[in-house]
């Protein structure tokens, strides 16, 4: 077996578009006899023959390294061996594979049969009674053999060797898990005399008539002859035969109008379905059906936390329309070709896809990119092999709009063999490659985690004429529409900055949206340790030697696909409809950002809810809005009538949809906007209490620190002035903006604002009122807060606290926040809020939270990231009422809004686990009242926070209330 060299693979028959026909096959899917030898060396000779009963057994499809052979290992851009190309390494687990079995009758009436692999990670050679069939280069890619003359009508043995670590390696380094085997199906097909070997079905729109223009190249066994038959268009007419059809109505990713198409010869009829569409670049923008469009999208890797990389078509469909739910319209298959079932979903579901070849060389970046395949004339016929087996397949689905020629590899000659090719095969789609900023080969002009100023900069760009001396690769360049095929990376809590992106997107024509990276978090699935809970594992769980931890974790959605903070504000950010609300709350502006489609399917309805009871609602009548358009709608008199409130008075108008589609039911929302209309809640009348150093009315201190005990019988400690936070994933990184200075976390670490300490500098009563001053400051340095609170009793129960928050000494960083922080005893329930939910939310990441009066159930006050962080924080806080078991805590502001966070895990314990299995249980509520907050960024790859959203030390002032209300 030869696993070093840099040609493709050997054997298989020229690539093919997949297809559905009548004609038989067999699935060989199953438990298979399995054994995995530690090196190829050690391997033995005779494993294509010997007695196999005594060997283990894998379910395949399947990764071995799931099924207790050996362990899963995490790397993103190192490789997890030595760059010497195209050697892997004498340590590469090897998996011999055999399965016997006896061909079906269907199958064996046919004399010429194929045996497809649809996918084997990394390479492999195939056996079918001891005859060798080929070998295979492209883990995600098909591959077919002719079995014709080798399957007999018995019993037959195949034999299927696997390396994990192959040449393949080098250009599959695709920032996921390494998971070997035969992970995708392997299937037996009978092929008739005068069957259908091949299908291109060209099908085109005329943007100017609205006519169909339709083409299939139809490749027959033996020459015959071949028809296409669409029913529904009352075609039936020879192959190879150009045909325009009126009144087509053209395939969208909104509106996936599909025609199924039948391909009939005399022995095979295959079916299709296929849409019209017509995909072009005019002056910068990218056009479908002459209509611009916006990629709202996402990076889809294919990951299962217990099966890997294997097709569940169940699970695949509902992750589909979980998107579809949150308006996402785009895919990119990062980094390679999905399963090919998915195509047809992505056709029936609509999706703007971009597929993506089945190739990254992003190791050799560790060292200046030297001795990249990209551009080494040896790996020249691997390149444009890879990427004829990705084009082929999946040709005749309409979702594809563009062809990406891989990831991260670079630049060279191979790349540009691979556009070309492309471009001259499939004139009708666009190409794609990020990774050559000239540029010169591709049809879209593609970045990463581009910082907002370089987006604003080539959106200004699309709207200057070109420089006077710009040469022909510039022009090039300035011609080509803008997207962000990874942007906002979605690793914990995050990804802040996104509607600042779409807010630049949505402002310069040129720029045609982006892609998140990404959809799912890789998190693998522990053994249960008999607690029943779902534990997942990251890069070096398994004991590997080079790994990346926990980058693997980075998800718009966790490893079982429930939705993240991030994805809610995402879908909010790309909503289709945008529903502004005037200020006089006379009129309500509709925009309209759908690409195609009116608002014909929308309702409009308002509320108004005013100290959280509902007063009053109604209908709204839209007018006709095309896409990319907007309207204004009058507002009844009742929703603007002024009424008294004592906190807020809040009107809601939302966009929802008005019939059932394959997603969603009818009133599934689509837009919402708010007016929001608070006041400072007046605080009641001071009491009559006598004041101490012991507290006052219903609070108890304590006199040698000046922090709370009690609140009316209700242990309560604190406050101590905060201004850090437990690191999030994007503060442990650096920005790209930033790469010259260490981590967030690590100057909060350097200054020592982790662990500050505090000093009771003076206590008394004065005037009803206790003053406390403290002073809260940084080991090793000078840099303090100091803290003047001052304590009231109010005839209503509650206390007030009046706080004064000054910077000391030399501070030269940044803060996380400005904030005052309490600990109760007992883990926390429901919270009350009065603000913005009831999803999380922080300055730089709050589009898809609301203003309203929401419980927050005990088990979503935090984000149980796979790696502890902080998250938690509800911005805009009036008003909160912490429940626990001994009692409830209600926190009012008299001023401005707060932030809140509550949690049952302390900073330090967050910080310090590495899992979010392995947090302690501290039997305490942490309660942070924030005054100030900094943003979160997506430094974890890409800009950190913007500096709008920074915190630099400044003073704050405060009022809040604080009461104990008994259960």
């Amino acid at each position: 077996m030869d696993i070093a060299t840099t040609a493709p693979g050997t054997g298989a028959i020229a690539p093919r578009a997949r297809l559905r026909s009548d004609a038989p096959q067999q699935s060989l899917d199953g438990r298979w006899r399995f054994r995995v030898s530690p090196s190829l060396r050690s391997a033995p000779a005779d494993w294509r023959t010997e007695d196999a009963e005594s060997w283990g057994e894998v379910e395949v499809p399947g990764h071995w390294n799931l099924q207790g052979y050996g362990s899963p290992a995490y790397s993103n851009v190192q490789m997890p061996f030595p760059l010497d190309p195209p050697h892997p390494p004498d340590a590469n687990p090897i998996g011999d594979h055999r399965f016997e079995f006896v061909p079906s009758d269907g199958v064996l009436a046919h004399r010429r049969r194929l045996l497809r692999f649809d996918g084997i990670e990394s390479a492999a050679e195939v056996w079918l009674n001891d005859t060798l069939l080929g070998t295979t280069r492209g883990s995600r890619l098909t591959h077919e053999f002719d079995v014709s003359g080798v399957l007999t009508a018995g019993v037959n043995r195949l034999a299927v060797r696997v390396a994990q670590f192959s040449d393949a390696t080098y250009v599959e380094n695709q920032d996921m898990w390494w998971l070997p085997g035969v992970f995708r199906s392997v299937t037996l097909l009978a092929r008739p005399d005068g069957g259908i070997d091949d299908v291109f079905v060209r099908a085109g729109y005329d943007t100017t008539t609205g006519a169909g223009v339709l083409e299939a190249a139809v490749e027959v066994d033996g020459h015959g002859a071949a028809r296409i038959v669409i029913p529904e268009l009352g075609v039936d007419a020879p192959a190879g035969t150009a045909l325009r059809l009126d009144g087509i109505e053209p395939w969208s990713a909104e509106r996936p109008r599909l025609y199924d198409v039948e391909v009939r010869t005399a022995a095979e009829t295959a079916r299709l379905r296929i849409g019209f569409r017509r995909v072009e670049v005019v002056d910068a923008q990218l056009l479908v059906n002459g209509a611009p469009i916006m990629f709202r999208g996402v990076n889809r890797h294919e990951h299962h936390p217990e099966r890997g990389r294997v097709f569940d078509a169940e699970v695949v469909r509902d992750e589909l329309l979980l998107m579809k739910r949150h308006h996402i319209n785009a895919i990119r298959t990062s980094h390679y070709p999905p399963h090919p079932d998915v195509l047809d979903l992505f056709d029936e579901l609509g999706f703007w896809v971009i597929l993506e070849c089945d190739l990254e060389a992003h190791g050799f970046d560790r060292v200046g990119w030297q001795g990249v395949p990209s551009d080494e004339p040896a790996w020249r016929e691997a390149y444009l092999d890879r990427m004829r087996r990705t084009v082929h397949r999946d040709k005749n689905h309409a979702s594809v709009i563009l062809w990406s020629l891989g990831n991260e590899s670079y630049r060279g000659a191979n790349l540009e063999a691979m556009a070309r090719w492309t471009k001259e095969f499939d004139p009708t789609r666009l190409v794609h490659y990020e990774g050559d900023p000239a540029s010169r080969y591709v049809d879209v002009y593609s970045l990463m985690y581009a910082p907002h100023d370089r987006i604003r900069e080539l959106g200004e760009e699309g709207l200057r004429p070109a420089p006077v001396r710009a040469t022909a690769d510039e022009l090039h360049r300035l011609s080509l529409p803008v997207i962000q095929c990874e942007f906002a990376h979605a690793m914990g809590t995050g990804p802040g900055g996104m509607q600042e992106y779409w807010d630049l997107f949505e402002q310069y024509p040129r720029l045609a949206g982006g892609f998140v990276w990404e959809w799912i978090e890789h998190g693998i699935l522990a053994p249960d340790d008999g607690t029943g809970r779902r534990r997942m594992l990251y890069g070096g769980d398994f004991g590997e030697s080079v790994h990346d931890g926990n980058f693997v974790m980075d998800g718009l959605v966790d490893p079982d696909r429930r939705p993240r903070p991030g994805l809610i504000h995402y879908a909010a950010v790309i909503a289709p409809v945008v529903v502004t609300v005037a200020a006089d709350r006379g009129r309500v502006a509709v925009a309209n950002r759908y690409d195609t489609l009116d608002l014909g399917h929308v309702a409009l309805s308002w509320e108004r809810v005013v100290d959280g009871e509902r007063v009053d609602a109604g209908i709204l009548t839209l007018p006709s809005c095309p896409a990319r358009s907007a309207a204004d709608v009058e507002l009844p008199e009742a929703a603007r009538t002024p009424r008294e409130h004592a906190v807020s008075d809040v009107l809601t108008v939302t966009a929802t949809t008005v019939a059932d589609t394959a997603w969603a039911a009818a009133g599934h929302e689509v837009g919402i906007g708010q007016d929001v209309v608070r006041r400072a809640r007046a605080a009641a009348a001071p009491a009559a209490a006598t004041a101490s150093d012991r507290g006052v009315g219903a609070l108890e201190l304590d006199p040698a620190t000046g922090r709370v005990i009690a609140l009316g019988g209700l242990a309560l400690d604190g406050p101590t002035v905060g201004v850090w936070r437990a690191p999030t994933d994007n503060d442990r990184d650096y920005g790209l903006e930033e790469l010259d200075l260490p981590s967030m976390a690590e100057r909060w670490h350097d200054a020592a604002i982790d662990r500050m300490v505090s000093r009771l500098v003076s206590i008394h009563a004065e005037g009803g009122a206790v003053r406390v001053r403290t002073r809260s400051g940084t080991p090793i340095f000078d840099s303090a807060i100091d803290a003047t609170a001052t304590w009231s009793a109010l005839d209503d129960g509650a206390v007030r606290l009046d706080i004064a928050l000054e910077p000391h000494g030399h501070w030269t960083g940044e803060w996380a926040r400005l904030g005052l922080d309490f600990e109760l005893p007992g883990a926390p329930g429901d919270v009350d809020v009065v603000g913005y939910g009831p999803v999380p939310s922080y300055p730089d990441l709050r589009s898809g939270a609301r203003f309203g009066w929401w419980r927050i159930p005990a088990d979503e006050l935090t984000v149980d990231h796979v790696r502890p962080q902080e998250s938690g924080s509800r911005i805009d806080v009036s008003e909160a009422t912490i429940r626990l078991r001994e009692g409830a805590l209600r926190i009012r502001s008299l001023t401005a809004p707060f932030a809140l966070t509550v949690s049952p895990h302390s900073r330090r314990a967050l910080a310090a686990a590495a899992h979010d299995w392995e947090l302690p249980d501290e039997g305490r509520t942490f309660v942070s009242v924030d005054l100030a907050q900094a943003g979160v960024g997506t430094a974890s790859c890409g800009p950190g926070v913007l500096p709008r959203h920074r915190l630099f030390p400044r003073a704050a002032t405060m009022s809040l209330t604080f009461e104990h209300l008994p259960l």
